[in-house]
C-alpha cells in the first residue's frame, strides 16, 4: 500500500492530465508553501483558492481557536499572487464573534482592503451547540451585528464586481456546465479562476471546455458568447 500526504496526492493527481483539477477549502493553519508550489507547478491545477480567514484580527482569532496569525495569512496570500499572479481568493468571515469590539471589526474591514478578495461567504455570528464559543456571552447586540454585516458586504460586493470587471473584452477558457438556470437558451459555465459566465452559443457539449468573449460583468457573474479561437 502507498501511503500519500494531502500534497503527494495532489501531484499524483495533476499528474494524470485531467484537465481541471480543484481542490475544496483549505485551513490556513494546514496550508503550506509546497500546496503553492504544486498549484503553480501544475497548469491543470485550477488557479482558485478558498481559505476562509474569519477575522482580521489576531485576537479575535485565538478566541476562535483559529491557531494561525492575519501575518501568515499575508503570507500565503503574497506568496501565491508571487507564483500565481492570475489567481483568484474567496474567504469566509464572521462578524460579532463573542467579544469582538468596533476596532476589531475595522481590523476585518482593513484586512479586506488588503486582500480584495473575489468573493466571500460572510455570516453573523449565532451560538452552535456543542461549540467552545457557545459556552461564551453573546455580547455582541443583533442590531450590531447586522450592521457591521452590511458594511462588509458592501466591501465583498464592490471588490466582486471590481474582479469581474477585469475580464471584459477577455476571451476566457469555459467549462460548460449545461444551460443557465434562467434562460435554457443561454449556456453556463465556469472559468479556471471559477467565475460563473453564462454565455451564447449555437451548441456546446456539457463537459466541454470553449473559449467565451465577456461582454459584461456583474457583481457575481460574467456574461459573453462563443468565439473561435481562430477569430
Amino acid at each position: 500500500m502507498v501511503l500519500y500526504s494531502y500534497i503527494g496526492l495532489l501531484e499524483e493527481v495533476a499528474k494524470t492530465n485531467i484537465p481541471r483539477i480543484r481542490f475544496t477549502t483549505s485551513h490556513p493553519m494546514d496550508f503550506t508553501d509546497k500546496t503553492i508550489d504544486i498549484m503553480a507547478k501544475y497548469s491543470n491545477i485550477m488557479p482558485y483558492l478558498h481559505l476562509p480567514v474569519q477575522s482580521g484580527n489576531d485576537d479575535m482569532l485565538k478566541i476562535m481557536g483559529r491557531k494561525y496569525s492575519i501575518q501568515r495569512y499575508k503570507e500565503i496570500y503574497d506568496r501565491l499572487k508571487t507564483l500565481i499572479p492570475n489567481c483568484s481568493f474567496s474567504t469566509d468571515i464572521i462578524v460579532g464573534f463573542p467579544n469582538e469590539t468596533e476596532q476589531q471589526f475595522e481590523d476585518t474591514l482593513a484586512l479586506y482592503d488588503y486582500f480584495q478578495f473575489d468573493n466571500a461567504y460572510t455570516f453573523i455570528y449565532s451560538a452552535r451547540s456543542g461549540t467552545p464559543a457557545a459556552k461564551m456571552e453573546d455580547n455582541v447586540d443583533h442590531k450590531e451585528k447586522q450592521r457591521r454585516l452590511s458594511i462588509l458586504n458592501e466591501k465583498v460586493d464592490y471588490y466582486a464586481k471590481m474582479k469581474n470587471e477585469a475580464y471584459l473584452n477577455k476571451t476566457v477558457k469555459v467549462l460548460v456546465d449545461g444551460f443557465s438556470k434562467k434562460n435554457k437558451e443561454v449556456y453556463s459555465g465556469y472559468t479556471d479562476t471559477n467565475k460563473l459566465v453564462n454565455f451564447t452559443a449555437d451548441q456546446v457539449e456539457i463537459g466541454a471546455i470553449v473559449d467565451v468573449l465577456i461582454t459584461e460583468a456583474k457583481t457575481w457573474s460574467l456574461n459573453g458568447r462563443r468565439v473561435s479561437r481562430f477569430n
